[in-house]
């Protein structure tokens, strides 16, 4: 029995900052992903699974949501049969919380990935293509579509664009605007590097947070810490928040036009503060 993380397992989906792909050919590394620091953990059988290993890994991943786990799974790509096959097995696994769905590109392939499984489980819409991109908003606004995830590398390789943040920024952007006009949380950026060292996923981070994206996904364990550290209130931000509310509550009056929007970003960063268990850490 492996259990969850105390914390990330009562903290919503829709705040999640961190979500962990497990190569789910390795379920060894169940156990310790879901004893991390993770926000939300996401057992792979796609892009980390060979095709010859895909039904072990899925009858690990079945075995494991059935007798204690709770994890989210990202299935194959929509219209094959490892997606259907996926989608059948899951569709009555106890402890799944919500399915990645590989290399979305139409709005439709959300429905029906929804559709094949018990009323109410989310679909992550992972996009990872130019045709996905353009359609983004038509994806968030869905049925079943519960968040926008960015796969990076993919997308790279299709389009040809660099790493670099610029190159990057319009199909960023496009996802955060997509998530708002479907009235999605926000949006969830790419990995760092499986090998990156934490201050490379911190300077990722700030990246990720000036676009207006919310979560990023992880490839390691370690990742997941500093992953919430990087997208979560400043000490800056917490300590200027306590300070407006403070003030209001002791009767401030409102002196410009800012002051409303500055009292609900006052507001956010509180309620954010109290999910994530900052105000005292």
């Amino acid at each position: 029995m492996a259990f969850r993380n105390r914390r990330a397992a009562a903290l919503p989906a829709k705040l999640s900052r961190s979500w962990l792909l497990v190569n789910a050919s390795k379920p060894e590394l169940f156990a310790p992903a879901l004893a991390s620091e993770a926000d939300s953990v996401i057992f792979d059988l796609e892009a980390s699974v060979p095709e010859a290993k895909k039904e072990q890994a899925r009858a690990a991943v079945i075995e494991a949501l059935n007798t204690g786990m709770t994890a989210w799974v990202r299935v194959n790509i929509p219209d094959t049969d490892d997606w259907a096959t996926d989608l059948a097995d899951l569709s009555s696994a106890k402890g799944l919380r919500g399915v990645m769905l590989a290399q979305t590109e139409k709005p439709e392939q959300v429905a029906y990935t929804a559709m094949r499984l018990r009323a109410g489980i989310p679909v992550l819409a992972l996009i990872e293509s130019a045709l996905g991109i353009e359609n983004a908003t038509a994806i968030a606004s869905a049925p079943g579509t519960f968040r926008l995830a960015f796969g990076t590398n993919d997308f790279r390789k299709d389009t040809g664009v660099g790493d670099d943040p610029l190159a990057l920024a319009y199909a960023r952007g496009k996802l955060v605007v997509a998530s708002r006009v479907g009235r999605l949380p926000g949006a969830i950026d790419g990995p760092a590097a499986v090998t990156a060292a934490t201050d490379e996923v911190v300077e990722e981070c700030k990246t990720t947070a000036q676009m207006g994206m919310t979560g990023k996904l992880a490839l390691a364990i370690e990742h997941a810490d500093a992953v919430n550290k990087g997208l979560s209130p400043s000490d800056d931000e917490l300590k200027w928040a306590q300070q407006m509310l403070q003030a209001h509550a002791a009767g401030a009056e409102v002196g410009d036009g800012s002051y409303l929007p500055r009292l609900a970003r006052a507001q956010k960063i509180a309620g954010l503060a109290d999910s994530y268990g900052l105000w005292n850490a």
